[in-house]
């Protein structure tokens, strides 16, 4: 066989496309719903944030990365991204966008969906986050509490 077998294959490479999801830029017009969820933690063992420390979690980092796999994973339907973490407070906020229309009375059914099935095991195993929950949280196996109100903008008229 002749060393220059493959001098053309860069004309069969394709991008996997989780790939090409990963480098995908949110635009929240690709998307008909937007909510602000703010989560804590259910049966907490820590205060704050601060405090995870203790048990040697990084939580910016432990987040960032999970939101990071949850778009390039289900970046065809939703798109998760953090507003505010302040170690200081036992709370976190992120935005949730959905490319699928949630009417009113489906909300707390699709953003359970996504936050207790598609979410929390990666930080409750992936990242440790079950050590900071009391054992009330881990035999119900719930990481979160959370709230959650549509986030939408308004258009000033005649302008």
């Amino acid at each position: 066989m002749k060393g220059d077998f493959f001098s053309n294959y860069e004309k069969f490479i394709i991008v996997p496309l989780e790939e090409q999801n990963a480098k995908q830029e949110f635009t929240p017009s690709d998307y008909p719903s937007h909510y602000i969820l703010t989560l804590s933690l259910y049966d907490a063992l820590i205060e704050n944030w601060n405090e995870a420390a203790k048990f040697e979690i990084d939580i910016k980092a432990g987040l960032e990365k999970v939101l990071e796999e949850f778009n390039r994973k289900h970046g065809d339907h939703y798109h998760l991204q953090v507003l505010e973490l302040d170690t200081d407070k036992p709370y976190f906020v992120l935005a949730f966008s959905s490319k699928m229309k949630i009417e009113s009375e489906e909300a707390d059914s699709r953003i359970a969906y996504v936050l207790e099935i598609l979410l929390s095991n990666h930080l409750y195993v992936g990242q440790n986050w079950y050590r900071l929950i009391g054992d009330k949280g881990r035999i119900k196996r719930q990481l979160f509490s959370y709230s959650f109100k549509e986030y939408y903008v308004m258009e000033s008229a005649g302008v």
